[in-house]
């Protein structure tokens, strides 16, 4: 895997607007200010890049075959590749072995208004998004709540990690909108479907790290996504292994 930064996708042209699990053709550039081996940029993000095959829910073994194509069972495994000088791994597939609970925490309501009085400076500057600095950005509202996995890998420990998701967080704002504003009942449903959902799913976590805590944090790593194909899928597919 890799990660390419920065995509200002709300400012693409509609028909260039992929989707999650959607092919893309583009050039890519190595970051020279980010040390971790997946990190990329595009050369040019306004030169068109090509759109390739979607690849729907109707398909999860072909999902399958792309995602677990190297799974990791063990977060102390794991943490170590990232803090090993000649590994840096930063982005991976990782398997709990058992999900505990999902949890929330409130949090500050508001983003760093000096932190993002900087990002802004930049991107008007044209060092974030292109060139010419005619692409500001809208930022999206902030979360109020710190939702987190407890769960377990192999290696036996308890660990709580937060889960940072764009569909997690459409999905709180839109459960706050059926719970006409109430805080509380919108975490509990957002709970129902990372929890109680997906339970009944075969369940994988998206882990990645964060450049700033990298090689200081004991635990570098954050649930960025979840992948979870219908269970039913995953045992035929080990019975036809």
């Amino acid at each position: 895997m890799i990660r390419i930064y920065p995509v200002p996708f709300r400012k693409l042209d509609y028909d260039r607007q992929y989707k999650k699990y959607q092919w893309i053709e583009i050039d890519l550039e190595k970051r020279k200010s980010d040390f971790r081996p997946e990190s990329y940029k595009p050369v040019d993000i306004d030169k068109a890049f090509k759109i390739g095959e979607f690849i729907d829910n109707e398909h999860w073994d072909i999902r399958r075959s792309l995602v677990l194509s190297n799974v990791l069972v063990n977060m102390d495994e794991l943490i170590a590749k990232a803090k090993d000088p000649n590994d840096r791994t930063s982005l991976a597939v990782l398997k709990p072995n058992r999900i505990l609970n999902f949890i929330w925490e409130p949090v500050i309501r508001e983003w760093d208004k000096k932190r993002l009085d900087t990002i802004k400076a930049r991107a008007l500057q044209g060092n974030l998004f292109g060139e010419n600095g005619d692409n500001p950005f809208e930022v999206v509202l902030k979360i109020p709540y710190k939702l987190s996995y407890v769960f377990t890998t192999l290696d036996g420990k308890e660990r709580t990690l937060m889960v940072e998701d764009w569909e997690l967080g459409v999905l709180y704002w839109n459960c706050l909108k059926t719970t006409n504003g109430d805080e509380q009942a919108a975490c509990q449903k957002v709970r129902r479907k990372y929890l109680d959902f997906m339970l009944k799913r075969d369940l994988y976590f998206y882990m990645g790290t964060t450049l700033k805590h990298h090689n200081v944090a004991p635990d570098p790593f954050i649930i960025i996504g979840v992948f979870y194909p219908p269970i039913e899928l995953s045992r035929q597919l080990k019975l036809d292994f």
